[in-house]
């Protein structure tokens, strides 16, 4: 199980890029755009850095959703291989079996 805090905390970074998303989203195109001067480009870019760090999707970190483990995780079932070998050796996942031989 991972430290209560880290998952908080990514759970914040989380939230904040939502919240963030659509304002990110204009400034980023702004600052990128040709057609528009340097100096609003440049005032684009400054208000983007203004922004909160925490905002930034690139530092969400793919957790478990079971035990909060950032390695190991498994994108199509949110979930680390461990906690996944758990669950499928109960029989909690549809169409997993545990292989014998």
């Amino acid at each position: 199980m991972a430290k209560t805090s880290s998952i908080e905390k990514n759970n914040l970074r989380k939230k904040l890029s939502k919240q963030y998303a659509g304002k990110r989203a204009k400034l980023k195109a702004l600052s990128k755009d040709q057609s528009v001067s340097p100096e609003e480009r440049f005032g684009a870019q400054l208000k983007l850095a203004a922004l909160p760090r925490n905002s930034s999707p690139g530092r969400v970190r793919n957790r478990c959703e079971v035990s909060g483990r950032p390695r190991g995780y498994y994108r199509k079932l949110k979930m680390s291989r461990i906690a996944l070998r758990e669950l499928g050796n109960f029989g909690q996942v549809p169409g997993m079996v545990k292989s014998s031989w």
